[in-house]
């Protein structure tokens, strides 16, 4: 199954989403800085420290999300239970943006945006229950009681 190769492009494709993140952020916090304005009477400096700490912190989200996909990738193992929740919030949050993407910047960030989405659901679902392919869930059957049938 394709599911190691979708892992490694998932991964990859966020890490760079991370560095693109922030260095849009810093990109943004410079004009700020550099307009010397204010925004609802609030402090330029504030803006320009809120949007490098907006910036990092996405940026470190994302990264975080793109190692697990690395690991799960190269190791070819599900994620685990911390890792799997880390992947769907990443999931939604690409969901989220991407609805607000078509408005504000377009359609092909949209499309980006889906994309992404489309390549972590993907993974999450190719690895699934965390159990090697063809092991099924465990069955527990009533021993049989002296060779008899059970009733």
């Amino acid at each position: 199954m394709a599911r190691r190769p979708v892992a490694v492009v998932a991964a990859l494709v966020l890490l760079v989403e991370a560095v693109g993140i922030v260095l849009i952020n810093g990109i943004l916090a410079t004009f700020v800085d550099k307009q010397d304005m204010s925004l609802a009477d609030l402090d330029p400096d504030a803006m320009v420290t809120g949007t490098w700490a907006m910036g990092g912190v996405m940026g470190l989200y994302l990264a975080a999300c793109g190692v697990v996909l690395l690991l799960a990738g190269l190791r070819d193992r599900a994620p685990g239970r911390f890792a799997r929740i880390l992947l769907i919030s990443c999931a939604i949050t690409h969901g989220v943006l991407g609805a607000l993407t078509v408005g504000l910047i377009g359609w092909s960030a949209f499309a980006f945006m889906m994309v992404v989405l489309g390549l972590i659901v993907l993974t999450l679902v190719a690895y699934g229950n965390g159990r090697p392919p063809g092991e099924d869930e465990p069955t527990t059957e009533p021993a049989p009681t002296n060779g008899a049938a059970p009733a």
